[in-house]
């Protein structure tokens, strides 16, 4: 089995927005914003192969799906569809991947799945090989999405996941199309169901699995969301989102699963820790993976 990073499109999006309460004064220090008071954010993917004998990308970035008007309100930097760029360079095609694990459909998680923007066709979906897996709460969410973040969603993605006929409605630990390759948990504070996928790791103690690499997705977008107290202004419930991420951060510290940020900059992969005081924080940073074994 062996590991890879993904790079996607890249956004600038309010730095304010992306720290939620924390003054500018402390959060300039991580994320250093433009004249427009934007930080530059990561859209990547983690692709393994083979797991439980198949091709599994976890996520596909924001894509290139917006039309020009859009993709500048939303910060989005190139037109081109990156993902299928960096893929390929990993040596697949968009039609190799067996599986896309989505955490949620937010559109810069899941409009990589879409075909880049052209003014006279309909959105068209990629990965025509590929079971789409969401989250059953999300998959609701996405559905009949909530005043508060309709504007995340893409109105025609739900109906072509359905018109596939290859969705895959996820609603316990485990999926019928990965088995126990992969367990999942799930997080309200974001947005309701937010799916965590966890790689399994190679080692069991005390009948727990041990090493694996979690996919954090929104509940820590990259290494300055590991302290416990930040928050996005993007999240539905910032008080639940932090009991929910202590919990999550001392599971993983406990059974050494890998971090795995989406929205990081800097840092694809990284260990957690915890300092003398109780605080998280990250080590054995990583830029990038490229055909990495899982565990090494």
């Amino acid at each position: 089995m062996k590991l890879w990073s993904i790079r996607g499109n890249t956004q600038k999006l309010d730095g304010g927005a992306m720290f939620g309460n924390a003054p500018k004064a402390l959060w300039q220090k991580w994320a250093a914003p433009d004249d427009l008071n934007r930080i530059t954010l990561a859209c990547r993917s983690l692709l393994v192969s083979p797991l439980n004998g198949k091709t599994v990308l976890f996520e596909t970035g924001i894509g290139a799906f917006f039309e020009p008007k859009l993709r500048e309100r939303y910060g989005v930097q190139e037109s081109r569809h990156i993902l299928i760029d960096s893929l390929r360079e990993a040596g697949f095609e968009h039609e190799d991947i067996d599986v896309v694990v989505l955490s949620h459909l937010h559109f810069d998680h899941a409009g990589g799945l879409l075909a880049p923007w052209s003014e006279d066709r309909e959105p068209e979906l990629l990965f025509p090989n590929a079971t789409f897996m969401v989250g059953a709460e999300h998959w609701e969410r996405a559905l009949n999405p909530h005043p508060r973040d309709r504007a995340s969603f893409i109105p025609a993605l739900p109906g072509l996941l359905q018109g596939s006929g290859r969705l895959e409605v996820v609603a316990g630990e485990y999926s019928q199309t990965l088995g126990r390759a992969v367990r999942f948990s799930f997080s309200d504070g974001h947005t309701p169901g937010l799916m965590l996928a966890e790689v399994v790791g190679p080692e069991r103690v005390g009948g727990q699995p041990h090493g694996g690499v979690v996919f954090c997705a929104d509940l820590i977008p990259g290494r300055s969301w590991v302290h416990v107290p930040i928050t996005m202004g993007y999240d539905r419930n910032a008080e639940l989102l932090i009991d929910e991420k202590r919990a999550f951060l001392e599971d993983k510290l406990a059974r050494n699963v890998h971090l795995f940020f989406t929205h990081d900059p800097d840092c694809a992969l990284a260990q957690v820790v915890r300092d003398e005081k109780g605080r998280f924080g990250t080590t054995h940073e990583l830029g990038e993976l490229k055909a990495r074994p899982l565990g090494g």
